[in-house]
């Protein structure tokens, strides 16, 4: 009986065994990562628009009535492209006259040079005197010299009728339009605004302020509104010395790096330029913070190819009320877990995602280390 009792015991433990299952795998869980902040909070972020480094204001030489444009708005164009055109009637009639004007002075010009050369045998044979035939010289070089004029008034008509033909210089994209069929333009009226293939850059205002804590060449960051968490290099090109007079701001432009960011950007798309101030010490939320082994501060790291978090040791300065300054141990373009690090452990993989609970597909590097 006790040996029926065992095999049944027996029994019942291998059938329990075989029918446990490996548990499934946990996904990583989400963890909020953000870059190290600077030093001054009001250096964060400015409000820009992505522009062409080059932009033309195309207009006519000359003044006149517009009668077609073949291009539009938002139309790509190439280099020699016909964009507009103004009537052109009373520029032919300019160079008929020109034309007309021109065959009159050459008339005098072959009678004058008759004249000169009959007074020329005259004067020989002594038949005039030097003083007449010296005028018969005078009277050809003004013939000359009307006939040139006459030549040059005519080129110059000719080169009137070509301007009423608008071509683009370069090859690029219309950005704006601000003339229409129809109206009366002057020379040197702004027909369209030509973004020109090449480099694009990011208009920012800097505040007064603010305005000497920046520098021609300092690195930034730029992050466009429909790519939030994802940020391209760039650098200032260029400061204005002068404030706007009714914004009381400067006007920059930020110079984009790369190829792949030239490709990752429209014209007129929003950005924010992210830029800190040059010295000033990095800076991390005070829930980032973890106890180090060695009696200091960490803070936890992501690894963006692998997904996986790792402690790394900082050095801090005086903790605020809701971030701690980072004298060394980070870089601007680290991302690191601003809060629940005490739930995770070396080497765990997780989900990054930003304030806004949206996944972070890619970190993308920060241009320089401070603080360190």
């Amino acid at each position: 009986m006790l040996r029926w009792n065992a095999l049944g015991v027996g029994l019942l433990i291998c059938l329990a065994g075989c029918g446990e299952t490996a548990p499934p795998p946990e996904d990583p869980p989400p963890a909020l990562v953000v870059h190290p902040a600077g030093g001054d909070a009001a250096l964060s972020a400015y409000a820009g628009e992505i522009r062409a480094r080059e932009e033309s204001a195309l207009s006519f030489r000359v003044g006149g009535k517009l009668v077609k444009r073949h291009v539009d708005s938002g139309n790509r164009v190439e280099r020699g492209q016909l964009l507009a055109e103004l009537d052109p009637t009373d520029f032919r009639l300019q160079a008929q006259s020109a034309q007309a004007q021109l065959a009159a002075a050459e008339a005098d010009l072959a009678r004058a040079r008759d004249d000169r050369d009959r007074y020329a045998a005259l004067v020989k044979e002594k038949l005039v005197s030097q003083s007449t035939y010296d005028a018969q010289v005078a009277a050809y070089k003004a013939a000359e010299g009307q006939a040139k004029v006459a030549r040059a008034q005519l080129s110059e008509a000719g080169n009137q009728t070509g301007y009423a033909q608008l071509r683009a210089p370069a090859a690029g994209v219309i950005a704006s339009r601000q003339a229409e069929a129809g109206q009366v333009v002057g020379a040197g009226q702004t027909i369209y605004t030509l973004a020109v293939d090449g480099a694009r850059e990011v208009a920012i205002n800097l505040p007064e302020n603010r305005y000497r804590q920046f520098a021609v060449g300092q690195p930034v960051q730029v992050e466009l509104w429909n790519q939030p968490g994802q940020r391209l290099d760039g650098r200032i090109r260029e400061i204005s010395p002068a404030a706007d007079p009714q914004t009381r701001t400067y006007p920059a432009r930020v110079a984009l790096s790369g190829d792949a960011a030239l490709a990752a950007v429209e014209l007129g798309q929003s950005a924010r330029v992210h830029a800190m101030q040059t010295g000033a010490a990095l800076s991390v939320p005070l829930a980032a913070i973890q106890p180090a082994g060695n009696g200091g501060s960490a803070v936890w790291r992501l690894d963006p190819a692998s997904g996986q978090v790792h402690l790394r040791p900082i050095k801090t300065g005086q903790f605020g009320a809701d971030s701690v300054p980072v004298l060394a141990g980070l870089s601007a373009s680290d991302w690191i877990v601003a809060g629940g690090g005490h739930l995770l452990r070396e080497g765990q993989k997780v989900t990054p995602v930003d304030r806004s609970n949206r996944p972070i597909t890619q970190a993308s590097p920060k241009p320089a280390k401070a603080g360190q």
